[in-house]
């Protein structure tokens, strides 16, 4: 599935993002980078020397594009320049995220900005992506949510619900898509060493919950785990194998959950 594929990844400067794009390189994909940094390009540099076309015939396996991949003119702009390096796309791994506004935020404008890029950019990849892989049939949408998805994210209303509302829209799409040969994945990770948690530093105790939570993994870590569940078709990806057992317990007596993770927050709030 992945070696030959043609695959966009968001938010790939550095982080999550750009250990998948390794990652996809490696295993034979050819892989546009998209970001607001224009570090990206060094990014893709390094994995193009790194990863070298087959042939003299072919093209780089790495290319960069910079600019705003949440907007629906720059998602246009993206996928078109993906349509003219690699002559098309067949997986979107939308990536791209932002902390946000410590707890409840100041403004309108705190949220619409978490929101155009945690969740509006997925919906606006998907309504231009969908109908060329109906045509096609074949495609696929891999989310890159959060454990927050799943659970929630304390010091932080925005990130959690819009974690939670990614999540969401990438099962939809499995559901509405799956007999047209269309697949979507969301991946649901905890503490990762990216420039995303250390940004979470003072925010209500965000950081702090999901350091002391579980472990935190490097990006490339996460990448392998991906790539591997993305090969068996899998929906719900987890890094961070705990994560499945705290849903669990979320499931089996909400109440009770609700309970604990205030326990946990106001232990946090002491420290």
């Amino acid at each position: 599935m992945i070696d030959g594929a043609r695959i966009i990844v968001t938010g790939a400067a550095g982080g999550i993002g750009a250990a998948l794009a390794a990652e996809l390189i490696t295993r034979g994909a050819s892989v546009v980078l998209a970001d607001l940094s224009a570090s990206v390009t060094e990014t893709a540099q390094r994995l193009a020397s790194d990863h070298p076309a087959a042939s003299d015939g072919d093209g780089p396996r790495a290319h960069a594009w910079i600019g705003d991949a949440a907007s629906v003119a720059g998602i246009g702009e993206l996928v078109s320049f993906a349509d003219g390096r690699l002559g098309g796309v067949d997986m979107y791994f939308a990536n791209a995220g932002v902390i946000g506004p410590a707890m409840l935020g100041d403004s309108d404008a705190d949220w619409d900005a978490i929101i155009d890029v945690n969740l509006r950019a997925h919906v606006r990849a998907a309504q231009l992506l969908i109908p060329r892989w109906q045509e096609a049939g074949s495609g696929y949408f891999v989310a890159t949510s959060s454990a927050a998805g799943l659970l929630t994210q304390i010091g932080s209303a925005a990130y959690s619900v819009t974690k939670h509302a990614s999540l969401g829209f990438a099962e939809w799409l499995s559901v509405t898509y799956r007999d047209e040969g269309i697949r979507a994945s969301v991946v649901c990770p905890m503490g990762v060493n990216t420039n995303l948690l250390d940004s979470a530093a003072g925010d209500g105790g965000a950081q702090r919950a999901v350091t002391q939570a579980g472990s935190v993994l490097e990006p490339a870590e996460v990448a392998a785990v991906v790539v591997d569940a993305v090969e068996r078709e899998e929906f719900l990806i987890l890094p961070h194998p705990e994560v499945l057992e705290m849903y669990r317990m979320k499931g089996s007596d909400y109440d009770r959950w609700l309970r604990g993770m205030s326990r946990y927050q106001s232990r946090l709030n002491e420290q």
